[in-house]
């Protein structure tokens, strides 16, 4: 029970490798808030895993609802000890068709989102004096471009720069801020891009799943529950001499 007693917000933890995250914490013996902007997939959550879990609703890109947010983790458990900023959106296309819109939709969410609700978490912990974790989600799309995905690897390329500058600023505080860059996951989020990528590269309907899933050096896409345990250990005290650090969690597909 790494986690015993400790008191864990996810954003974004209704589905997908958030909702592993939570359910490896449960695990180990936190109580979870799952901050999402569905309430219904968190509540069906929530109910599923019994009192240690409960539901939060959480726009990350509007700062009230964040400041609301952790307001509720304090009235409803104290504080804050961990935090997984994992709520992000995806979209694509060829790059002279980037549209403001596009851009502006995935930077509010991928990076204002991930900022700011590290902010006021972060916050919160140096107020109460915790030694808390903050965790990032990144992606191996923030390691390099792509020709058709150049606002989503920006965005992710931001996280990964975030995260050195929070867990530099905050180390004296006690604080550890880390990252994970998952490579390709089997998830909801997967399947709209498999449909983006048959329509920009004229394939077949689940072609470029099967296709990123034989690239990958250990043979196949990532599912959520090959995350619980990275995500375990950078929430524990076993990764309390670790900061301002990205893992790779991507079977091999990026080396650094």
């Amino acid at each position: 029970m790494k986690l015993d007693g400790k008191v864990a917000v996810v954003t974004g933890g209704a589905q997908g490798i958030g909702a592993a995250m939570v359910r490896a914490y449960v695990d180990e013996g936190a109580t979870v808030m799952i901050a999402d902007v569905s309430m219904d997939r968190a509540e069906a959550l929530a109910g599923e895993l019994g009192e240690r879990a409960s539901a939060v609703r959480l726009d990350v890109r509007d700062r009230a609802s964040i400041d609301a947010m952790v307001s509720e983790a304090v009235a409803r458990h104290g504080g804050i000890d961990i935090l997984v900023n994992n709520a992000a959106i995806f979209d694509m296309g060829p790059f002279l068709e980037i549209t403001e819109e596009s851009y502006d939709r995935q930077f509010a969410v991928n990076v204002k989102g991930t900022l700011f609700t590290l902010q006021a978490v972060a916050r919160h912990m140096v107020e109460t004096g915790r030694r808390g974790k903050i965790i990032n989600m990144a992606s191996q799309a923030g390691r390099r471009g792509e020709a058709l995905v150049g606002v989503y690897c920006a965005s992710k390329a931001a996280v990964i720069s975030l995260t050195q500058s929070a867990g530099l600023a905050l180390a004296k505080q006690g604080i550890n801020v880390n990252a994970i860059a998952p490579g390709v996951v089997d998830t909801p989020m997967w399947d709209e891009v498999d449909m983006l990528f048959a329509r920009y590269e004229n394939l077949e309907k689940g072609e470029k799943k099967r296709q990123v899933g034989i690239d990958v050096p250990l043979g196949r896409m990532g599912v959520p529950d090959d995350y619980r345990g990275i995500a375990v250990f950078l929430a524990s005290r076993d990764s309390d001499y670790v900061t301002a650090q990205t893992y790779n969690v991507d079977g091999g597909n990026w080396m650094s």
